[in-house]
């Protein structure tokens, strides 16, 4: 049975069932780096207050370094039956070094080790996903440009409302999901990394002992914002980043369902906009002709795990007292699990959007729907003198007329056309329905020099 760091009052073993249900080590093994990279900062602190030699803590940190480079070799497949990722890094440091291990863990604990390697996680992981997303923007500019041209159906309440860009569509998601970039990356630069706080209260070694020790692990590294705690309970008890983390993967995880869903709605037979890439598709086990949306499905689903995650979360914080509980060892598998899936989503996301193709033959069918253009008939008549209310009123007794006597406007006579008002003719109304001069006249939007 692997050592506990902790046992000595204990005169009964463990319960075994316990023991398995309070292990940690199968998740938490992924904050392995940092928690060396505190012991490393610990250490130097240690030396710094005379409490391990100069020999003593050269021996340390060259150990850790070896340590480091097993971890990434072999990970914890032999540690696995320790408590959690701190004890098997400490047992597996007294492998190597024998008893000078035993002060290692000396003014320390592994409720401020915790916090410290979750937040270097956390910032890690943050700015990967940030370049995930970035990855995303790049992708839809490259289909933006591939149909510059493209006009688009625009809806509102999934009912045909008004021709759209397609560069335009894909921007508002272009928009969302830098909007998400953004947050991460204003999140990882702002996340401040403590050490100094015990378990709850401080330690004694001197401000001066940690300080010079961060100075000197981190100098020559890219590692910012790790310094010594000023309020050692809100530290050691505090999970609010990750909750602030999980918000942020949460809104991000939304867009990829809203992306998803567009991409579903408007691949069916009954829209037919887009045809989506096979390779991100499934077939039927029973119905040959099948091309299911599976990726944009299993993207919608796990809408469902990533806000469950974050809603746990802060389910579990709500009325937790001060300082540390037991319960934050929970805190790591909805992070683990939501970081994963967004990693994982991003990934393909990228790589689906670059296969999409429009059916241009369908899409410019459905916007000779004139249905699309009756604001701006009501706009022209606005610019002629006619309040809006009444032009509003106008053109919608003329899309009535038409849909009675089942004619397309543009085909009805100037004569009848006069009967709605005398500014409408056949030629305004063939110029003003069409997909080019609708989206021409939208000047409110501001573009970029040759958008």
């Amino acid at each position: 049975m692997a050592e506990k760091l902790w046992g000595g009052r204990f005169k009964k073993q463990m319960d075994a069932d316990f023991e398995r249900f309070s292990k940690s080590i199968h998740y938490d093994y992924q904050l392995a780096e940092y928690d060396l990279l505190h012991t490393k900062i610990h250490t130097i602190a240690l030396r710094n207050s005379g409490i391990f030699t100069d020999q003593e803590a050269d021996k340390v940190l060259k150990t850790l370094d070896v340590l480091l480079l097993d971890i990434e070799k072999d990970g914890f497949k032999q540690y696995m039956d320790c408590e959690d990722v701190h004890t098997a890094i400490q047992n597996r440091l007294e492998e190597k070094i024998g008893t000078l291990v035993l002060k290692l863990h000396t003014l320390r604990s592994r409720n401020d080790q915790v916090v410290f390697d979750e937040k270097l996680f956390c910032k890690k992981k943050a700015f990967y996903i940030a370049t995930l997303l970035t990855g995303i923007l790049e992708n839809l500019q490259v289909l933006a440009n591939k149909y510059s041209k493209q006009a688009f159906p625009g809806y509102t309440h999934l009912q045909r409302a008004q021709v759209v860009r397609f560069t335009d569509y894909l921007q508002a998601y272009y928009k969302m999901f830098n909007r998400d970039r953004e947050r991460l990356v204003n999140f990882a630069q702002k996340l401040y990394t403590y050490i100094g706080s015990g378990a709850l209260a401080g330690t004694c070694l001197k401000c001066s002992d940690y300080s010079q020790a961060i100075k000197e692990v981190l100098a020559g590294t890219d590692i910012e914002h790790i310094g010594v705690v000023d309020n050692p309970l809100d530290n050691v008890s505090s999970r609010d980043f990750i909750v602030e983390f999980l918000s942020i993967l949460s809104i991000a995880q939304m867009h990829l369902c809203r992306i998803a869903e567009d991409f579903i709605l408007y691949s069916t037979q009954e829209f037919n906009y887009f045809d989506l890439p096979e390779e991100f598709c499934t077939g039927s086990s029973l119905m040959p002709h099948k091309k299911n949306p599976d990726f944009l499905e299993l993207v919608r689903g796990h809408t469902g795990i990533v806000n469950g995650n974050l809603i746990s979360l802060l389910t579990s914080l709500k009325a937790m007292p001060l300082t540390y509980n037991r319960d934050l060892q929970l805190d790591k598998p909805p992070l683990f699990s939501s970081i994963g899936i967004i990693e994982d989503e991003l990934t393909i996301m990228g790589k689906f959007i670059l296969g999409i193709k429009l059916n241009e033959v369908v899409i410019n069918k459905a916007l000779d729907d004139q249905r699309f253009y009756a604001t701006e008939l009501a706009e022209f008549l606005v610019f002629k003198g006619v309040a809006f209310k009444d032009a509003h009123n106008i053109v919608g007794r003329l899309i009535r007329y038409a849909e009675d006597e089942k004619i397309k406007i543009k085909d009805i006579s100037d004569e009848k056309l006069k009967t709605f008002h005398h500014e409408l003719n056949r030629e305004n109304v063939r110029k003003i329905m069409c997909s080019e001069y609708a989206v021409k006249t939208k000047k409110s939007i501001l573009r970029n020099k040759g958008q």
